[in-house]
């Protein structure tokens, strides 16, 4: 099986990308916002942390931006206590999607939190910083404190492009980026 990590910044197109590929995507973010509609004990451990912040079951996202932006440390205790699940959802999904050529993996902090393998393909989605920011503004809960944290705490775009095997530039038009991971799935495969 071959794992293909997508890199990239916020707002730069990952998600669409490893959907275009045509094989099983194993969606971070997806998974997280499961965790927080139905895992109670991740409710309990979060409130158990931040009770001031984490109140209600289900989740609300809300509550995640409030502790956040509540406290500079919140961000870090919150992700170690989700991403601890969140391999665990990968390790599933590995092992479901064992005999399949490819996997995609779509994870906003594959580099940061080392879940990627040496041997895994590791692919940048490049785009241009106007058209991530004109697309993170359509985003109806777009917070700028929110995302500058998010930022601090990823690895820089070019670290993230010297670590990848592929760079695709993502123009948001469907056809380019077929042609590219075409282009890709050639060389690979």
């Amino acid at each position: 099986m071959i794992k293909i990590g997508i890199l990239g910044d916020i707002g730069s197109g990952k998600s669409y990308v490893a959907k275009n590929f045509g094989y099983p995507v194993f969606d971070a973010d997806f998974e997280v916002s499961k965790l927080y509609k139905k895992n109670k004990s991740i409710f309990y451990k979060l409130n158990k942390i931040l009770p001031k912040y984490i109140i209600s079951f289900p989740i609300k996202k809300n509550e995640i931006s409030r502790a956040i932006l509540g406290n500079k440390s919140n961000l870090k205790k919150i992700i170690n206590i989700v991403h601890k699940e969140v391999r665990k959802k990968m390790k599933v999904f590995l092992k479901k999607n064992k005999h399949k050529k490819i996997v995609i993996l779509d994870i906003p902090l594959l580099l940061e939190n080392k879940i990627n393998n040496k041997k895994d393909i590791l692919i940048f989605v490049d785009s241009k910083k106007s058209d991530i920011e004109k697309k993170l503004k359509k985003r109806i809960n777009f917070n700028k404190i929110l995302y500058n944290k998010f930022k601090k705490i990823q690895f820089t775009s070019v670290y993230k492009k010297k670590r990848s095997n592929f760079i695709i530039k993502n123009n948001f038009k469907k056809e380019s980026i077929k042609k590219s991971i075409k282009t890709i799935l050639s060389q690979i495969l």
